[in-house]
């Protein structure tokens, strides 16, 4: 393997981070992952602190042991990118020192996103919504302006302001700039043009002067530093690439690189991802939009909360006998789960589960977990029907989150590739075709975001052609789901008596009846 070139990608997820380094046909070769842990202050509700100190020696130690486990020579490198979470902010001081980061849900600023709402006659959200593709819960105006109100001195010391992926970029190459795709989530960037909107600092009060340099993905960062590579094993001068968000960069590895093409990661959230062809908001601010990595695309995003969480709780809290027959079996739970579900009827009985809404990215909230309409048969009503029905809830949410792109957007999807681990599931993955009607396509690499993030590397020192191409080459299916004509009727009325029924315990929620699964900050 001496003359074999090979890339690298470090990922930076909301638990953990990981160096993974693949070959120029897009095979794993190696990987090293270390979890981490946030710092919550007990004094400010809502806070997830990112500790950039320790999260930094994590981050080397994982390129060392990745090195390490290959048994290539760090010369092979021929280039690193990054990627991360979103929503994550560093902010540095005069000397480009980073001196405080928060992550994604860091949820400290309510009163700020209460205030920020009030301004230019309430219209001010609606402006960074139509400007930026971004509300203001997550974004980074309410967190500058709790620094502002909390923290003065730390707030006057920024002087730069980046998100993780590009944190992970400065600490290789000693050069510091945002990309559009991650940099996208502040809530300061203009979908349009790509680049900061600065009025939109100003007009909330805030220091306009703190925006680095916009890079697109791919391009050329820097290179690593003597000091990095004396601390992680790779070689000085080895060239260090703009990577992006996890997202994005997942949706490259998969292939997501043309208008209209679509994409459901499935993981503890659920995320769909329409490609549109430019960027376009939605009227009724339901969608959040995004610039993909590859310009001028832009991306609707919705998000189903906790889907992956609640399939665990399930198991976990009521399927104890099955994951010890799993065990003796040598097979997952979920798998014995599906079988089980398999043999249930579409519709599983008219079971409705409510937990995770459709997105309404404007005023979004959840009504209380509940299983609606369960029977005291035991043969219409037992773990089995529960199971299928959370997968059919689901499905049916995902549909309801593409139908809103669809009606905003005018786009109009024969397929959609679905990844992480909820494709793992061919019951799920078939349900998720019979309930949106659309051809659902499996991939072999179903953890795409280090692979795209490598895409990235090799598109920036010539390896590869472009991001758009390379993502259509590298990417393998290993299962298609056609949906099935008859289960699609069904599941459309299904679909309506969900809708309804979940109107209605907001209803509840709303006259303090029942507690919401979760709200978003200042709501």
């Amino acid at each position: 393997m001496s003359g074999t070139t090979y890339l690298m990608a470090l990922d930076a997820g909301t638990g953990s981070i990981r160096a993974v380094i693949f070959d120029i046909e897009g095979n794993q070769i190696s990987t090293s992952q270390k979890e981490w842990t946030h710092l919550f202050d007990p004094n400010i509700p809502g806070s997830m602190e990112f500790d950039l100190n320790k999260n930094w020696q994590l981050a080397t130690a994982c390129i060392k042991e990745a090195l390490e486990k290959s048994h290539i020579s760090p010369h092979q490198i021929a280039a690193i990118s990054s990627c991360s979470m979103r929503e994550g902010i560093v902010l540095y001081d005069q000397h480009k020192t980073p001196i405080w980061a928060c992550g994604n849900v860091d949820a400290r600023a309510i009163e700020e996103v209460i205030e920020l709402k009030t301004l230019y006659n309430k219209t001010f959200e609606s402006q960074v919504y139509h400007i930026s593709g971004q509300t203001l819960a997550l974004s980074a105006l309410p967190r500058l302006l709790w620094l502002a109100h909390h923290k003065s001195e730390l707030y006057r010391q920024a002087k730069y302001i980046s998100m993780i992926s590009d944190w992970l970029g400065f600490m290789l190459s000693g050069e510091l700039a945002v990309e559009p795709s991650n940099a996208g989530k502040t809530g300061m960037l203009n979908l349009s043009t790509r680049q900061w909107h600065q009025e939109l600092l100003e007009m909330a009060g805030l220091n306009p002067d703190i925006l680095p340099p916009v890079k697109e993905t791919g391009e050329k960062l820097g290179e690593i530093t003597a000091l990095t590579a004396q601390q992680t094993g790779l070689i000085a001068g080895t060239p260090v690439i703009v990577g992006g968000g996890d997202v994005q960069l997942g949706c490259l590895g998969l292939g997501i690189t043309q208008p209209e093409q679509a994409a459901i990661i499935g993981g503890t959230f659920w995320q769909q991802v329409v490609n549109l062809p430019n960027p376009i908001t939605d009227p009724e601010m339901n969608v959040r939009v995004n610039p993909h990595v590859i310009s001028p695309l832009a991306q609707a995003e919705s998000i189903s909360f906790f889907t992956g969480l609640t399939m665990r709780w399930f198991r976990d809290a009521f399927c104890e006998e099955e994951k010890a027959v799993a065990s003796r079996l040598g097979i997952d739970a979920y798998t014995l789960l599906e079988q089980m579900a398999e043999k249930v009827p579409a519709g599983s009985n008219d079971v409705i589960p409510i937990f995770s809404d459709a997105m309404h990215f404007k005023s979004w909230y959840h009504a209380a977990p509940s299983f609606i309409n369960l029977s005291i048969d035991p043969n219409k009503c037992n773990k089995a029907v529960l199971f299928r029905a959370l997968q059919e809830n689901a499905a049916i949410v995902s549909s309801c989150n593409l139908d809103q792109v669809k009606k905003f957007a005018g786009v109009n999807l024969t397929s959609v590739v679905f990844a992480g681990g909820g494709s793992k599931g061919k019951l799920w993955s078939q349900i998720l075709a019979d309930v949106t009607g659309l051809t659902v396509n499996i991939p072999v690499v179903k953890e795409a975001t280090a692979l795209g993030c490598a895409i990235a590397a090799g598109v920036g020192v010539g390896l590869y052609s472009s991001l758009q191409e390379t993502g259509q080459e590298l990417v393998k299916f290993e299962r298609q789901h056609i949906p099935n004509e008859e289960n699609h009727i069904l599941y459309q009325k299904h679909k309506e008596k969900w809708l309804d029924i979940y109107h209605q315990q907001l209803h509840l929620v709303d006259k303090g009846l029942t507690t919401s699964l979760w709200k978003a900050p200042g709501l």
